[in-house]
């Protein structure tokens, strides 16, 4: 099983170019299902959840041809199945985005309930609640999600979500696009992931308003067509990158990111004392000098954007370790995601939990140890803490940092890091 070996105290500088976003490109991949035409997604990244997505769509019966590494066509005609896999789906939650498309194309699906990172109980319901709501049958088989349609398929409605939620939002949205009439979607998730769906889904030649706001309409059109679409930069990507240079970087370049997608933790360095340029509108970059500043406390809550992503939480709370005074961090999306608390105490960090609340104690040095990965964002964290520790930090279990970082050694050594991947 890999393992990576950081020698921390190395300064970072450099550019570094950010590749396209995860949580963007696996419900575009699952798009693809809702037409027989070829979808062709640019900028993909080469991450292990896309590999799984790709596997998920063969198995289906999709024909997959990938010209180049950050390339994919899709395209699928008759399927060879109706079933997402238990072997697969347990690996990713976003497999269950393969459900709407199905059901709203297909009229059957079967789809195992979801597995992915263990940082709590990440329900379905509102998904189900919803295509119910379309019309569509569903019973809960033996850990699986059995759906049909009548023969007419879905119908319009309009869908309330009783919390705010990516994937109901994003598997409803393209179920939506093949039900007869309007379907309108409120309390919707207003990432921009969500629009980022909502561009590759009108160039397929759905008709959608809305998307980024929490009221989405839709009209339902009879089929859908192919189309080329890039993925948009990987913001927690950024977010993360900027992190490690607020750490420990002399001068640290993003480039091809979306700063507007970033306003609350750039908002949020600022606050703790981190110099941060912006480039101009369009331009794509940010630049981020972290190592001799003067850091700050700081208390944040994490929200559904565009509120500080908790997806960016535990990359934050090993910045925080550097800042002078006490901060507090409340996790108010999932109840397991302060996991990677105990590996940052192996490592010095004085961090007190109280159900949903850290506390920051700082500033702590912070010294190598011999780590665990729990989870994607917390493998992250403590990758950041390595690069900051006195010493040689071995991070095990880093199969959990490929599901959503591409190569991320490689772009860390480029930026000066002493980091390497070893069995």
């Amino acid at each position: 099983m890999d393992k990576l070996r950081i020698v921390g105290g190395r300064r970072l500088a450099g550019k570094l170019r950010i590749g396209g976003a995860k949580n963007a490109s696996l419900p575009a991949m699952a798009a693809s299902l809702l037409t027989d035409a070829p979808v062709h997604l640019a900028n993909l990244p080469d991450v292990w959840d896309v590999g799984t997505m790709r596997r998920l769509l063969l198995r289906l019966g999709t024909s997959v041809a990938q010209p180049s590494l950050h390339e994919i066509s899709l395209t699928t005609g008759t399927l060879s199945s109706h079933e997402a896999s238990y072997e697969l789906v347990k690996t990713m939650r976003a497999s269950v985005l393969v459900l709407g498309p199905l059901l709203a194309r297909h009229g059957r699906a079967h789809v195992s309930l979801p597995g992915g990172c263990a940082i709590g109980a990440r329900p379905i319901d509102q998904h189900i609640a919803g295509l119910e709501k379309l019309g569509a049958h569903i019973n809960l088989d033996h850990g699986f999600i059995d759906a049909k349609t009548d023969g007419d398929g879905l119908t319009g409605a309009t869908i309330h979500f009783d919390n705010v939620t990516v994937g109901g939002t994003e598997n409803l949205m393209m179920a939506a696009c093949l039900a007869r009439g309007e379907t309108v979607l409120e309390n919707c998730a207003r990432e921009p992931e969500i629009v980022d769906l909502a561009a590759l889904l009108t160039g397929m030649g759905a008709i959608i308003e809305g998307a980024g706001t929490t009221r989405i309409r839709i009209e339902g059109v009879a089929r859908l067509g192919g189309t080329t679409h890039s993925i948009q930069p990987d913001r927690i990507e950024a977010a993360t990158y900027l992190i490690a240079g607020a750490l420990i970087g002399d001068d640290v370049e993003l480039r091809d990111c979306r700063p507007e997608h970033l306003g609350a933790l750039c908002r949020a360095l600022r606050d703790i004392g981190v110099a941060i340029e912006i480039g101009e509108i369009g331009d794509g970059s940010i630049r981020v000098q972290g190592a001799d500043c003067d850091l700050r406390a700081l208390d944040i809550e994490t929200a559904p954007y565009p509120g500080f992503a908790t997806d960016m939480q535990a990359q934050l709370m090993v910045l925080l370790t550097q800042a002078s005074g006490e901060s507090r961090i409340v996790e108010t999306i999932f109840e397991n995601r302060f996991m990677h608390v105990a590996e940052l105490g192996r490592m010095g960090a004085r961090i007190d939990l109280h159900g949903n609340h850290a506390t920051v104690a700082g500033p702590t040095p912070l010294f190598a140890a011999n780590v665990m990965a729990t989870d994607l964002r917390a493998s992250a964290c403590l990758v950041l803490a390595g690069l900051v520790a006195e010493g040689e930090t071995i991070i095990d279990r880093v199969y959990h940092l490929d599901r959503g970082y591409e190569h991320i050694e490689e772009k860390l050594q480029g930026l000066g890091a002493e980091v390497e991947r070893v069995v």
